[in-house]
């Protein structure tokens, strides 16, 4: 069970578990780490994150379903935090004003341009790069099917397009050319490989 308080996780133990059905570990959901009892947890959330949140600048971003604290300044933007401070470099910056889409990323279920969004804009948000997409050795069927389609040819607009392309597929099932390519529209290729990544989104739809 997750809870998102430390009130609540403590409400809910001593409702449920102090009189019986002891609870094996404890799980912190910054680092994974695990404890034995509710004190400890308790004690090292103080220490280790708690405090540092509430530092001026610093900010707890969900990044592919891991929470990630790190600090920010005020014009730095999610693309260049999640490059340049997070090491997650396949999400791309091209334009840096919103104009090509190679930065697409998605924030709380919808596809942003994470150069036009703020670092400290995504606060508490949950946020899906590219990375985020296969598991473990098997990859996500948009990236399977750029794969197969020839979806890309340089690769450098390849993560942005596939971004785009989940958000699409998570609402629109067997979309038309049409509605790929209006959904697509932001998304430039360089290469001009538009015809195989549409056929890729079909593909995966």
């Amino acid at each position: 069970i997750e809870f998102d308080t430390f009130a609540a996780l403590q409400s809910h133990v001593e409702s449920s578990h102090e009189a019986g059905d002891p609870i094996a570990k404890y799980v912190c959901p910054y680092d994974n780490q695990e404890y034995s009892s509710l004190a400890d947890l308790k004690a090292h959330l103080e220490s280790s994150h708690l405090k540092a949140e509430a530092q001026p600048g610093v900010i707890t971003l969900i990044i592919n379903e891991k929470p990630t604290v790190v600090k920010v300044k005020d014009n730095w933007t999610l693309a260049y935090v999640l490059r340049e401070k997070l090491g997650l470099t396949g999400t791309k910056r091209g334009c840096d004003e919103g104009a090509c889409g190679v930065c697409t990323v998605m924030m709380d279920n919808r596809p942003v341009l994470s150069c036009m969004v703020l670092a400290s804009q995504a606060a508490g948000s949950s946020i899906v790069t590219i990375e985020g997409l296969a598991q473990e050795d098997q990859l996500d069927p948009v990236q399977q099917a750029f794969l197969e389609n020839d979806g890309l040819q340089c690769g450098f607009c390849t993560p942005g397009q596939i971004m785009t392309a989940k958000a699409l597929l998570s609402f629109k099932n067997n979309p038309s050319v049409d509605e790929i390519k209006e959904f697509l529209g932001g998304n430039l290729c360089r290469c001009g490989a538009h015809p195989n990544i549409v056929k890729a989104v079909q593909a995966a739809s």
